[in-house]
């Protein structure tokens, strides 16, 4: 038997035991009243694993194991994404989705690296000026059109081996049969199922009645948490595929529930969805060879050039410290230019054409060469001709997950339904809530402000255009081979993470699980701030006075985590693989037996093919 099912049976076993155990408490413990009241997990330490026949790396356990068994049951990378993918969207619902969008890079062995790209849609009926005045982030009208589904599709239909069912069959199973609630699930439901419109507004009744428990009780580690829906709908995927979420009955529930919300899309935007495969942007670094996201993602060229420009700027290691001033300094003078050229240039480059300067070495050495080492630039300065004045941000809940099999194809993958649990709005009878990605959109068109609302053209609304997305899945190579495997979640934020993890291992040489470890810090262009994590250890909050020193404001929110990156480094020669996963949102590295069964086929690359 499984571990997954195991657990969900064995908790099931004792349910009534644990139910008096959490009365009793219940009875004697004032309950959290507000999603402020929800307290965080305690800081643990990197999850890691090591194997010769593959490892994957996830936000949970279930769905790093499940995808474990489909590599020892002979499956490859992208079979196991799938089964992956679909786990989450049961295990980890605020951001595991079959109702978002995302990137998937994908290294098939000798190989071009390529990005499955199903980033969701603007429905037909929008323009540029469409949410010039609009302002709640959780409602049907948020939805855009998902391409989840036809994205792990095509990228089954190119590059996957096993059949379709067999990848969504575990996921069926747990939705159905339970998961046990760890104390990172409890406080992802829980924070949300306290706040006052989700527990008062009729909108959000179906989402109650998914994610709830009785009317005023909270999620307890150790619950039974159960699907039915969400189980059935898969169940319906399994056997018909993603044509039953864009044409067929699911797709009537949603449009059904459109209809009855004020939502944008229609049948005819979810029948016109497709997915597509693009060329990776890529690039060297220290001899390194990386491969990121083609837009609409803004990660890939957006890591890329930040990456160029540290290594134009000489960091340097620092043994004694794993930041230290200059860095951090240094950095955020990157940051700030990387984020304005990425509100300047770009796009869906099938409505924008995308500079090519942005792809040059040539050009990350000329921005280089503005930053002074000793004083920082105000970001208004470094605005240039763009008009700022005194955006919804997009939302820090997403998930990534890195995976590599016995063969050395690698998988990195981030999706999303852009807000916690996305706009928290669930389709009738389908046991999943849709995405609030309209928000990725520029809104008001010219007004950028300096608070981080973005207004410049590439990235305005307009039918069937994909929004911009900060997800920066990531492979690297080195020599031809696969050497790293990276990605995180965060919003804007993704971006400093993915690059500040790769400056550590690519540029100072340290372990990707210290690199994973360590402390993190954002800075966007707007506002002009560096942010650091509120649980830093000290290593960065005891740089803030040199730092103010050289013209930076600071900020240390309370409670602030950046991403939660989940990495696997790989030697070709050997062949063994070490994962990594975030203490941040208790991910799992989970690596698979040495034995597995052999379902190899030959996979073919397609560089420009749509689903």
């Amino acid at each position: 038997m499984n571990q997954y099912n195991f657990r969900a049976n064995s908790t099931s076993r004792h349910l009534s035991r644990i139910c008096c155990c959490v009365l009793i408490l219940v009875t004697l413990i004032p309950l959290p009243s507000s999603a402020e009241d929800i307290v965080r997990p305690e800081r643990a330490p990197v999850d890691i694993a090591e194997s010769h026949s593959g490892i994957v790396v996830s936000d949970t356990d279930i769905a790093s194991q499940i995808g474990a068994d489909i590599l020892a049951q002979g499956g490859n990378a992208v079979d196991a994404a799938v089964a992956v993918a679909f786990a989450l969207a049961v295990t980890w619902p605020e951001a595991g989705n079959i109702s978002g969008g995302g990137f998937m890079m994908v290294a098939p062995p000798n190989e071009e690296v390529v990005c499955v790209e199903y980033r969701e849609t603007a429905p037909a009926c929008v323009d540029e000026h469409s949410f010039e005045k609009w302002q709640e982030r959780h409602h049907a009208r948020m939805a855009g059109v998902p391409g989840t589904l036809r994205g792990l599709e095509l990228a089954h239909k190119k590059y996957g081996s096993l059949p379709w069912d067999q990848l969504v069959k575990h996921s069926i199973r747990i939705a159905r049969e339970g998961i046990v609630v760890d104390e990172y699930l409890a406080y992802s439901l829980n924070r949300v199922l306290t706040l006052s419109s989700i527990k008062n507004e009729k909108r959000f009744a179906e989402f109650r009645r998914l994610y709830g428990k009785a009317i005023g009780e909270l999620w307890q580690t150790g619950d039974l948490f159960k699907q039915p829906d969400l189980a059935n709908t898969l169940e319906i995927i399994a056997e018909h595929g993603a044509d039953a979420f864009y044409t067929g009955s699911i797709a009537k529930k949603i449009v059904a529930e459109m209809e009855e919300q004020g939502g944008l899309i229609t049948a005819e935007d979810l029948k016109n969805y497709k997915a597509n495969i693009r060329p990776a942007v890529s690039g060297q670094v220290n001899g390194y060879t990386l491969y990121g996201a083609y837009p609409p993602s803004s990660g890939g060229i957006t890591v890329l050039l930040q990456m160029r420009m540290a290594e134009a700027v000489g960091l340097e290691v620092d043994p004694d410290n794993y930041w230290n001033v200059d860095q951090v300094h240094l950095l955020a003078e990157i940051s700030k230019r990387a984020f304005r050229d990425r509100a300047a240039y770009l796009a869906d480059p099938d409505f924008s054409s995308i500079p090519e300067f942005m792809f040059s070495n040539q050009y990350a050495q000329k921005q280089a060469e503005k930053i002074s080492r000793n004083q920082a630039t105000s970001s208004i300065e470094v605005a240039g001709e763009i008009p700022i004045s005194n955006l919804p941000e997009e939302s820090l809940e997403t998930t990534h997950f890195s995976i590599i099999d016995r063969n050395g194809m690698a998988v990195s993958n981030t999706y999303t339904l852009e807000g916690t649990f996305g706009c928290r709005i669930a389709p009738k009878g389908t046991g999943f809530v849709l995405n609030n990605e309209m928000g990725d959109f520029n809104w008001i068109p010219g007004y950028t402000n300096q608070q981080g609302r973005i207004g410049t053209k590439p990235n305005l609304m307009s039918p069937g255009k994909r929004m911009l997305s900060s997800q920066s899945p990531m492979i690297v190579k080195n020599d031809g081979g696969v050497a790293l495997v990276i990605g995180s979640p965060g919003g804007r934020t993704i971006i400093n993470t993915v690059t500040e993890i790769l400056v550590q291992t690519l540029l100072f040489e340290r372990p990707l699980s210290e690199a994973i470890d360590g402390p993190r810090f954002h800075h966007q262009w707007f506002p002009d701030e560096i942010k650091f994590e509120s649980d830093d250890q000290e290593q960065l909050t005891r740089l803030t006075r040199s730092l103010i020193d050289r013209g930076h404001t600071i900020s240390r929110p309370k409670g602030w985590l950046q991403g939660s990156a989940h990495g696997i480094e790989y030697d070709p020669a050997s062949g063994i693989a070490i994962g990594v996963a975030d203490w941040r949102r208790g991910g799992k590295a989970v690596a698979v037996p040495q034995k597995v069964q052999s379902n190899d086929k030959p996979v073919t690359p397609v560089t420009n093919d749509s689903q």
